[in-house]
């Protein structure tokens, strides 16, 4: 039987967001529906609202969550009612050439709910990647829940399911950091700080962060940078990322800011024959003009990270058990605690730099 909850939508471009009750339904083929516990304000959701992303308004907004199964339709069996799950929203298909190929993390198909969830007048919503978590239950493709131990605190590990497995597998995936490694990470917000601890817990010995806000430093300090640039003090950010290689440049630098110029400060920061990560999104507008000798004379790897090529099903269930192990610092990432009503706010705070990430918390 359809349910109906209280859900956080994006109504029209560049309004606040607003407070609705929506209609649920049974989970269809395929579908499973999810309680949802708690779920993390991402820069994606702002992108929603904002729209950035697309204008099929009304949005149902959230997207980072975890929760407890409630249902589930014909042909699911790789979740049950009561498994705690984190969202993701890359649910592979296990046929096409990348998965025939045992490369899941580059599945080209896109499984989301078919059924739709809608407005108590039968309008229908979008939900943000296919997920709408910013309300009390949830539909999604079952494919799109990853079972991982119920002992985390749901807040915490809420956020594997967006920014901080991007952090984390640019680091670890992408970049493939090793023992021993250097690593630069330019822009320590979520996602930067992220890539900061998947580069501290893959071995790497100089981990160097670079921003422009203090408070963001200190964030990656305490999640294992050795080193900190302020680039606001620092603008030649380039040699002052050489100066502590010993001149050889970062063997991997990850660009987690996403503009032409950090793109360039990433490309001539790496060492020669190392590997250069973007991990950010770039804005359609933005433009880069490179010399293609220097592209060439550099040599080693360049590569999008795309949800940290992760593999859900692969990656989730262990970082959170590094992280009841007390090896990998998740909790650090939760700045704040909020309800329902709190997400417009919370969007005026990530603006503003103030938190690595607020959680939407369901009592």
């Amino acid at each position: 039987m359809s349910k109906i909850v209280k859900a956080v939508l994006a109504l029209r471009r560049g309004e606040p967001v607003a407070l609705r009750e929506i209609v649920v339904p049974d989970p269809g083929p395929g579908e499973a529906t999810v309680r949802v516990l708690a779920s993390g304000v991402c820069h994606t959701d702002l992108h929603y609202r904002d729209g950035v992303i697309g204008d099929a308004f009304p949005y149902l907004l959230g997207h980072e969550a975890s929760g407890i199964v409630e249902q589930v339709g014909a042909g699911v069996d790789n979740v049950a009612p009561g498994d705690f799950v984190v969202l993701n929203w890359r649910a592979v298909c296990g046929r096409c050439r990348a998965c025939r190929r045992g490369r899941a993390e580059s599945c080209v198909d896109d499984y989301t709910a078919s059924t739709p969830m809608t407005l108590t007048d039968g309008t229908p919503l979008q939900p943000a990647l296919g997920i709408g978590a910013f309300a009390e239950l949830t539909l999604v493709h079952a494919g799109q829940c990853t079972p991982v131990s119920p002992k985390a605190d749901p807040a915490v590990v809420a956020l594997l399911g967006c920014g901080v497995m991007s952090g984390l597998g640019a680091a670890m995936n992408t970049g493939g950091v090793a023992t021993g490694d250097t690593v630069a990470v330019i822009g320590v917000g979520g996602v930067g700080c992220a890539a900061v601890a998947g580069a501290k817990l893959a071995g790497a010995t100089t981990i160097i962060a670079v921003d422009l806000d203090e408070r963001k430093l200190g964030h990656a300090r305490a999640l294992g940078a050795t080193d900190v640039i302020d680039a606001v003090r620092t603008p030649d950010v380039v040699t002052a990322i050489r100066d502590l290689t010993d001149g050889l440049g970062a063997d991997v630098v990850i660009d987690a800011a996403g503009t032409p110029e950090t793109w360039k400060q990433a490309f001539y920061a790496r060492a020669l024959g190392g590997t250069f990560v973007l991990v950010a999104r770039p804005d359609s507008s933005m433009r880069l003009e490179m010399p293609l000798l220097d592209t060439f004379l550099r040599n080693g790897t360049y590569r999008t990270s795309w949800y940290g090529d992760c593999l859900p099903s692969r990656d989730f269930d262990p970082l959170v058990g590094l992280h009841l192990q007390g090896r990998l610092p998740l909790d650090h990432f939760v700045t704040e605690r909020i309800g329902l009503t709190d997400v417009e706010g919370a969007f005026t705070s990530m603006r503003a730099g103030d938190v690595l990430r607020s959680v939407v918390v369901f009592t």
